[in-house]
């Protein structure tokens, strides 16, 4: 048997588990080479390497390969197998578990069968755990892409624990992931819910409880207080600590909240006429991201915006600022931004066209912030699920690392 030292793993071992190799304990072959004009045979729903994702196989959608008989036994799925990318992101894997009643595998993919002692389940977060670590790269080929060739997959060095310390193990990791792909499964239910709720009440197709007003259509440019400008150009900026915050189309999320990551700083003598004022809104005006938009809800005289950034000061008498963002997260107000940011070039929007944007809203502010606040109170909702997730997560990677290196014991 391989020793701990042999197989070179990076953590040492408790004295009761072995040390082991991924071609020891596992047949490893690669999946059929798609080629249209030389393959032959039955056309075959098959799994590529985008189907697989960490612990998930994505059945939607599938191709077809023509495979000859003598494919269909090779490359024939059984429940059980472990299915790992071959390229890209080298090592992402998951467990077939007989989605289909019949599908096969490309080249991309490595299908991995035991020999008999060591569990598909417990390989499969050990190649999420070196992948996490970057203990993967050390067996992988970089050329455009890393690729994971078969060779060096197959001395990739495992520990092995007793068997039924594996499978306690599995299961511990497994019921983790369960709890994170519920809560995954939650936040997009209620994501969904907060959709049908916004195309609701920002449409006047439900009243909420005592308003029963007109509504009235307008234009962006008249609910503001002052014309929409742009932020600061980053070719004039200068990068450093001890400057005013600098907010950028990157620091956003597809959900107009800020990236918990740190900002950068901006040192340049003019960033002070570009400040934020709370309540304000920008909006990016340019590239993917046009028409993401958030509302910033900091201190004065400390934020400055870039200049691929559009800041819109609502006038308090006219718009809720609360109310005006939870619009720029519907389906109108996207639509709008598609049909408006087309060009030959990279999408984008300027003032003029964001200034001329129609909406229909509560005449009175009361009713505004009646919608906004129950759409705020959805939002605060699925954030404190995200932050739930968030934290499963990082108390799974602990597990992984305690587990998967014996530091602790479950038998």
């Amino acid at each position: 048997m391989t020793t701990a030292e042999d197989a070179t793993l990076p953590f040492r071992l408790p004295k009761d588990w072995q040390a082991t190799f991924v071609g020891d304990e596992f047949f490893v072959i690669l999946g059929k080479m798609l080629d249209a004009e030389k393959n032959v045979g039955i056309p075959k729903p098959y799994l590529g390497n985008k189907s697989v994702q960490w612990g998930r196989i994505d059945t939607e959608d599938l191709s077809l390969i023509k495979l000859t008989p003598g494919d269909l036994r090779r490359y024939r799925l059984i429940e059980g197998d472990l299915l790992v990318c071959e390229g890209g992101d080298i090592g992402r894997s998951a467990i077939w578990r007989g989605q289909l009643g019949e599908c096969y595998f490309q080249k991309a993919l490595h299908r991995v069968r035991p020999r008999g002692g060591f569990s598909p389940v417990l390989l499969r977060y050990l190649l999420e755990y070196y992948s996490k670590t970057g203990f993967l790269l050390n067996f992988a080929t970089q050329t455009s892409i890393a690729h994971l060739p078969k060779d060096k997959f197959e001395v990739l060095p495992l520990p092995k624990p007793p068997a039924a310390e594996q499978q306690a193990i599995a299961e511990a990791l497994s019921d983790a992931d369960a709890l994170i792909e519920g809560l995954e499964r939650l936040i997009a239910k209620k994501r969904l819910i907060k959709q049908g709720a916004m195309q609701e009440l920002l449409t006047a197709k439900r009243r909420l409880p005592g308003f029963s007003g007109v509504w009235v259509e307008t234009t962006l440019h008249k609910l503001l207080k002052a014309a929409p400008t742009y932020g600061i150009n980053s070719a004039a900026c200068q990068l450093g600590s001890g400057g005013y915050d600098y907010l950028r189309i990157t620091d956003i999320d597809e959900h107009g909240r800020l990236r918990p990551d740190g900002r950068a700083e901006v040192l340049h003598p003019t960033a002070a006429n570009y400040f934020l004022e709370p309540n304000d809104i920008v909006v990016a005006r340019t590239g993917a991201s046009t028409g993401k938009s958030h509302r910033y809800c900091g201190p004065s005289h400390r934020t400055v915006f870039a200049g691929f950034l559009i800041k819109l000061a609502s006038a308090p008498d006219l718009v809720d600022p609360s109310y005006l963002f939870q619009f720029m997260q519907t389906e109108a107000y996207w639509s709008w931004i598609a049909e408006n940011s087309a060009r030959s070039g990279q999408p984008g929007i300027n003032v003029q066209q964001l200034s001329g944007l129609r909406l229909t809203i509560p005449a009175t502010i009361e009713e505004q912030q009646a919608i906004a606040e129950v759409l705020k109170d959805m939002d605060t909702e699925i954030q404190a699920l995200e932050t739930h997730l968030d934290k499963v997560r990082q108390v799974k990677e602990g597990m992984m690392h305690n587990l998967l290196t014996g530091q602790i014991r479950l038998v």
